[in-house]
Order: C-alpha cells, then structure tokens, then sequence
C-alpha cells in the first residue's frame, strides 16, 4: 500500500505519490514491451530467416536484418504496451484499496492522472525518437543489405545440387559454386519463346554486372537449340559464350527509394529527385511525416484511456472487469477513428491535417472520462436541475 507518510506530507507526497505510480507503471510497461516485442520479432524473423536462406544468403547478414526490424516493430508495439501498463497498475491500485485511501485525502481524478500523463509524455517522448531518428536509420541500413542480397545474384538464383525457376519458362541447376562466386557444372534450359527451346551447358560460368544488366559468361560448354515447329536440333560448341540475363534479375539500381528511411526533414520539404527515386507525390511524403507526429500523441491518449476508463463507477468487490472491457472498446474506437483519419489522408494526400483528428478524438475523450470519474459533470448537472 501507498506510504501513509507520503499521504499525510502534502510537500512530499506531491513527488512520492507520482514516483510511485511511476515505478510501477515503467515496470509493468518494461514487462509488456518486452513480451510484445519478442512476439512480433520472432515471428518477423521466421519470415525473413525462411525467405532469404533459403537462397543461399549469409546467416549473419540475414540476423542483421532482422535485429534492424526491431525499431519498426517497436512503434506497433509500444502504445498497446503503455495502455495495457496503464489499465493493470490502475487495477492493481484498486484491488489494494491505495486508491480509495488516496482519494478519501481529497486527491482529484485529475491529480491521480498526473503520473500516468507524465508516462504518456515519456512513452510519447520515446515514440518521436523511434519515429524521426532511429526507425528512418533502421530502414536506410535495411535497405542497404537488401540492396547487398539483390547483388549477390549467384547467391540469390542459384542453389547447389537443385533445379531452380527463377521466372516461368528458365530452368537453372548448379552442381557447385566455387569460393570466389564461379559456377560449377551449370545446366541453363530457356523456354520462354514457346516454339524454341535452348539447353546451356557448361564445365563453369561467371555473374558479371553490366551497364545494360547482368551477364552470363560460360565456359567450355555446349548450346543446343531445337525448333518446335520444324523439330530442328542445333548444337554449338563453344570456348566462352555470354548470355544476358536481365530479365532473370532486378538491377539494384532501378530500386524504389523507400520513404520510411527518409528524415522527417526531408519528408516535409521534399526534393524533386526524393520525389522521383520514391515514387511518392509530395503531399503523401508530407503526410507520413504528420503521421509519426500523431503516433506519439495516440500513445498518450492511448495511456490516459487506460486509467480514465477503470476510474469510472465506485468501490466494488468484484473487480473493475466492466471498466477494463469498456477500457478495450473505447482504445479500439480510438484506433478506429484514426484508420478513418488515415483513409481521409489517403484519399486526398493534400487533405494530411485529416490524421490528427484521432489525437483531437482521444484527448477530448479522456477529458470527459476524468469528468465522468471527478463527478465534476455530474455536480454541474446537479446544480444545473436545482437551478
């Protein structure tokens, strides 16, 4: 239970009362953020694990990636974290009696709230770093080693000892690749003209980056070529033979520049050549750049609904399950509001001061939550019926 003491000193209890509530609510939020985050991440990582090895890619480059995925997964996860810290210590004061005690000394709903609007600044305070810093940071090296993974072609393509597709119609194997890249025993069968079809064969072959694309160069090998139409088989024999195979690939440079990994100063004044490499008009850019604004103001409102909701309603034995669900309902309406907030945006990019009605939403409705549980609209509609 709360210190008597820290009660009784209206100098000090001010300070106490909130670092208490505090502690208990950036320890339960640790908990929660914890638990969320290792679920989401592990799931994250047995997509990425399952996709890029089983291309042949490196184990310890595929793990950077997906460490590199925890700030992104981390904006997701915090406010679910800080609602949820705020809806159990605010039980857990209840079901310990702290809070009636508490509230027989006079204290207000709106002086209970101050220590959990100041964990809504703080968790707000941690979402505008993840959203304008290291998230974008995150997201630029992210898409450096993935820019890294679409260069390795051999690794990419070409898995020893099975038949690969890249696309319909080309049939790859290898028997080997060779330390320094070179391809051993390689068996090239292109189908995609439909009446002619071309088996490569060669003892080793080569990936070379072009201007115009990447090249096959093989050695010592053999090309037979049989005609559908007239049953013709030509053969060639050759010392070194080059085939291009951009159409296999995606060159790294034609990758779209992704707009998460710009700074939020370059989303608010784009240039034109951001504008072109990422595909994006400049009202949209101007739009995500609000959007990490709004994230750290939800995550507040998100904490206040989780202590204004279970403030309703008086002392019962029975626990506060009614508040907690109606607690559930009105983060879901919020969360609601702010989808519709976003499609708005969306819709008409031009239209971005649309995404911050769902912090207008929230705020207002915690304010009449701390009403509602003040009894300071019930007194005033009292006075109101007397009158």
């Amino acid at each position: 239970m709360f210190p008597q003491k820290a009660v009784n000193c209206e100098g000090q209890s001010l300070g106490r009362f909130d670092r208490y509530i505090l502690s208990h609510l950036l320890r339960v939020f640790g908990f929660f953020a914890l638990v969320l985050v290792g679920i989401y991440w592990v799931n994250r990582a047995v997509i990425l694990l399952d996709r890029y090895l089983s291309e042949g890619q490196s184990g310890g480059m595929v793990l950077e990636l997906t460490l590199l995925s925890i700030p992104a997964i981390m904006t997701i996860v915090l406010p679910v974290a800080g609602f949820v810290a705020a809806a159990y210590t605010t039980n857990r004061l209840h079901s310990d009696s702290e809070l009636v005690v508490v509230q027989a000394t006079g204290y207000s709903t709106f002086r209970l709230a101050r220590p959990f609007f100041t964990f809504g600044l703080i968790l707000a305070g941690l979402m505008l770093l993840l959203g304008h810093l290291i998230v974008p940071m995150s997201f630029n090296k992210m898409s450096e080693i993935e820019a890294e993974l679409a260069e390795a072609i051999s690794a990419r393509l070409l898995v020893p000892g099975t038949f690969q597709s890249p696309t319909a119609g080309v049939t790859v194997y290898v028997r080997d690749i060779a330390t320094d890249g070179t391809l051993e025993g390689l068996l090239l069968t292109d189908r995609r003209e439909g009446f002619r079809e071309t088996t490569y064969s060669a003892h080793r072959a080569l990936l070379v980056r072009h201007d115009e694309g990447p090249r096959l160069v093989m050695f010592d090998g053999m090309a037979q070529t049989i005609n559908a139409n007239t049953g013709r088989l030509a053969t060639t024999v050759y010392d070194n033979f080059t085939v291009s195979i951009g159409t296999l690939v995606n060159a790294p440079a034609q990758r779209r520049l992704d707009y998460r990994a710009l700074p939020t100063l370059t989303l608010l004044n784009p240039s034109a050549e951001v504008i072109e490499r990422s595909r994006r008009s400049a009202d949209f850019l101007l739009r995500e750049a609000h959007l990490r604004v709004t994230e750290a103001l939800l995550s507040v409102g998100a904490v206040l609904v989780g202590f204004a909701a279970l403030m309703l309603g008086g002392f019962s034995r029975f626990g506060l399950w009614r508040q907690i669900l109606l607690a559930v309902l009105l983060v879901v309406v919020v969360k609601l509001t702010d989808n519709a907030a976003i499609d708005i945006a969306r819709q008409a990019p031009e239209n971005w001061p649309a995404v911050y009605l769902s912090s207008i939403f929230a705020m207002l409705l915690n304010f009449g939550l701390l009403l509602l549980s003040n009894g300071s609209f019930g007194a005033w509609l009292h006075r109101r019926r007397a009158a």
